[in-house]
């Protein structure tokens, strides 16, 4: 079968080996069950040396017996008690024990340049029982497995447990249904799982990956750390859907590269400078190799909703969508092969180096509230200098608009910087990001009209379109020079509050 993905809701219980389980059709909403049928699983589960899966609470595993014999990669979904399944079956995986590119492609940003190999071999003696709806609909299935397990690490062990296993079938939407099964297992003999998932009861204790957060007192280090962290952690996310090219993913990729460089810009006493400054540098290259992506994404939504409006024909609709198109898929294509280079990795291990050992600079120490205080005042001091320069320059002159341009980023350095205050929960942090959030806005609305703008005048003068495009086209370009001074107003009432 083809690669297919799905979130599993489930419930697993501890449970004395041998324990009669108990009658599931007085179960809500459940009239008939079928006769247990009884399987023979045989799994081996791969990941790093360093287990850099299993610390992230995934398991990959290759499995024979029962009906979705193949590959599985189980991840977390971000909703509680549910996981995501992505399934491969051994007619469209390589040989044995070669892991299909399925599913190393949505982990490869924490496997890295690091090898797979088999972890843990755990054979299961599964007996599953499928309950009906009142439409005749498998609603759930309850799984008995006698499970014995063979740690493939260093020093690893054998064991030998039972569990029972209940998991819905209609992704998990029949809340009532869950919460009577756990209700009524745990009543007939079922434990609190010792472990989240067979492979962990299989090879013990793993360095699972703590959330970032910050204690009652923090210091600057502790602040700025923090912030590298969480940013860190949207990078790792945002990579696997970069690499399907999903809705908005290269944005947010784009932002959490930028995000950590205005860490770095924002606090640059908190941590060693020269430690910093070549991940900066990296980053940057990063951000600028997605950039190219998401300005063609900007650009053909700006100009599909243009164009919405507008009776326009095929060959004026071609004209500025498919270049933009074209330009975008070779984008896509470019960041692709950024992110499967060594350099790319070793930025990935750098960023984990530096939070897990920060080198501390001459303000590591101070409190966290004064060095935010410190640093949203040299960013508004450069934003205020920026904007006199501005002001001592001809009125839409290109020097001018460039100076636009350097306000608008400086604005951005001052969100990013002041956004990495919230775990703080100050309010002034939060007015003083929003206002530097909506001069960032303003300007880069006002900057797309622009360079929308010198588009179509390039795309009238070449003389490739009829009377009627150009018609249309005039009408385009007067909505789009609206547009930019509206912007350009949002801007001039924002900045008043910086």
């Amino acid at each position: 079968m083809a690669a297919s993905e799905q979130v599993e809701v489930e419930l697993k219980f501890d449970v004395d080996a041998g324990h009669t389980a108990p009658d599931l059709r007085v179960l809500p909403g459940v009239i008939g069950a079928t006769p247990p049928e009884t399987f023979q699983l045989d799994a081996t589960y791969f990941d790093t040396e360093n287990l850099d899966l299993a610390g992230n609470r995934i398991t990959m595993r290759r499995r024979t017996g029962g009906h979705d014999a193949g590959w599985h990669l189980k991840r977390p979904s971000g909703v509680p008690g549910a996981r995501r399944e992505l399934q491969i079956g051994f007619d469209e995986a390589p040989a044995e024990g070669s892991v299909p590119t399925e599913l190393i492609t949505p982990v490869v940003a924490l496997t890295r340049t690091r090898k797979l190999i088999p972890v843990a071999a755990v054979s299961t003696t599964r007996t599953v029982t499928t309950l009906m709806g009142a439409d005749g609909r498998p609603v759930a299935e309850f799984a008995e497995d006698l499970v014995t397990a063979q740690s493939l690490l260093p020093g690893g062990h054998f064991q030998e447990w039972a569990e029972w296993e209940f998991e819905m079938l209609d992704g998990g939407r029949d809340t009532r249904l869950l919460k009577a099964a756990d209700k009524l297992l745990r009543n007939t003999g079922g434990r609190e799982a010792s472990s989240a998932s067979k492979l962990a009861r299989a090879i013990g204790t793993t360095p699972t990956v703590v959330e970032p957060h910050l204690g009652r007192r923090p210091t600057a280090l502790d602040l700025v750390v923090t912030d590298i962290a969480i940013h860190r952690n949207a990078l790792i996310a945002y990579d696997p859907l970069v690499r399907v090219d999903a809705e908005d993913a290269v944005h947010q990729m784009r932002v959490a590269c930028r995000r950590l460089r205005s860490i770095f810009a924002g606090f640059p006493t908190v941590l060693d400078p020269v430690r910093t400054q070549h991940l900066s540098n990296e980053l940057k290259l990063l951000a600028r190799i997605l950039g190219d992506a998401r300005d063609a994404e900007v650009q053909i939504a700006i100009d599909q909703g243009l164009l919405r409006s507008e009776n326009a024909s095929a060959e004026l609709i071609a004209e500025l969508t498919d270049a933009e198109t074209t330009i975008h898929d070779r984008a896509i294509k470019a960041a692709h092969v950024a992110m499967n280079s060594e350099r790319y990795f070793a930025l990935l291990d750098a960023i984990d180096e530096l939070v897990a050992s920060p080198p501390p600079g001459p303000d590591a120490e101070l409190d966290a509230g004064t060095a935010v205080d410190r640093s949203i005042e040299k960013n508004r001091k450069s934003i205020r200098k920026a904007q006199s320069t501005l002001a001592s320059m001809g009125e839409r002159s290109p020097e001018w608009e460039e100076q636009l341009h350097v306000i608008r980023k400086r604005a951005k350095r001052l969100r990013y910087s002041t956004d990495a205050a919230e775990p703080l929960g100050r309010k002034r942090y939060k007015n003083v990001a929003a206002v530097a959030k909506r001069v960032q806005s303003a300007l880069g609305d006002y900057n797309d009209t622009r360079i929308n703008r010198d588009r179509l005048r390039d795309l009238a003068a070449s003389g490739s379109l009829s009377g009627r495009d150009m018609f249309v086209l005039g009408r385009i370009d007067a909505r789009q020079e609206v547009d930019g001074e509206r912007a350009l107003g949002d801007y001039r009432k924002a900045a008043k509050d910086l």
